[in-house]
């Protein structure tokens, strides 16, 4: 183990120097806020043409990249869930290009289960915030989160801050590698607008532990509710509300979200959904 791994698993030391580097990335954020509006643009898929895009992108990652389910003849990756969902998307600005996708999964009724309700109910253990506690209307599960290879796979040094992956070097400039370490960032936000105001008081999400610790290290406190299963992978069961959300996200990127609800508010409101 590295000198500095050591330091980060000393309980004291490792404290006080994540903290220290959290408050850099959230000071950071305050200038890639900037930088993500001005390249970058979160954009709900309200017809089929952008719905149809979506289906593309989940295609791309899903079955192509990670077989995650098979490929399917037509090119889109669709399920059951989509029917009573809300979908964004994150556009590059310069090349109108659409990098990567997100689900809000909401339910009316007993008959519209969560993906995590149909598939994984039995790895819930924490029963105080059971999705049965709680009315329909106000659960939701963030599903189906995908971004793009071009958008995501890169040496793992090359730029600072990433937490994404690659970018073309002879298709972006390096002003714009400033905002792509935080599309997933990105798309948490606008899921988490989409459920915030739209009556969303309970939010349910499958990931892998690392994702969620990547997530608490900016601030968006997942509450782990039961132990990593093999679903895609080593997934567990967690939970956020609005309350936990806002309460914890650092001030750097609070105004980066800030930005992105401004962005989903208007969509939102020209669709008469808030």
């Amino acid at each position: 183990m590295s000198w500095n791994k050591r330091l980060l698993n000393t309980p004291i030391i490792g404290n006080i120097t994540k903290k220290i580097a959290s408050m850099k990335v959230s000071n950071d954020a305050k200038n890639i806020a900037e930088h993500f509006t001005q390249f970058l643009k979160p954009e709900l898929a309200t017809t089929d043409e952008l719905r149809a895009e979506v289906f593309k992108i989940r295609h791309n990652v899903y079955c192509e990249e990670l077989a995650f389910e098979e490929v399917k003849a037509e090119g889109q990756e669709k399920d059951e869930f989509d029917d009573h969902s809300i979908f964004s998307m994150i556009k590059h600005k310069p090349s109108s290009t659409y990098t990567s996708c997100v689900r809000v999964v909401r339910s009316s009724c007993e008959a519209e289960l969560l993906p995590i309700e149909k598939y994984c109910l039995d790895s819930i253990q924490n029963e105080s915030l059971h999705p049965s506690n709680f009315k329909r209307t106000e659960i939701c599960e963030i599903s189906r989160l995908a971004v793009k290879a071009d958008f995501r796979r890169r040496k793992s040094d090359q730029f600072k801050g990433s937490a994404i992956g690659v970018i073309s070097e002879s298709t972006y400039s390096e002003t714009e590698l400033r905002c792509f370490p935080f599309i997933a960032i990105g798309l948490y936000m606008a899921a988490a607008t989409l459920a915030i105001d739209t009556g969303i008081k309970h939010v349910y999400v499958m990931m892998e532990p690392r994702l969620a610790r990547s997530m608490k290290f900016v601030g968006i406190n997942f509450h782990q509710l039961g132990d990593a299963i093999d679903y895609h992978g080593l997934r567990a069961p967690y939970y956020i509300n609005p309350k936990i959300f806002m309460d914890n996200l650092t001030p750097g990127f609070k105004s980066l979200f800030k930005a992105i609800e401004n962005d989903i508010c208007e969509q939102l409101s020209d669709l008469k959904l808030i």
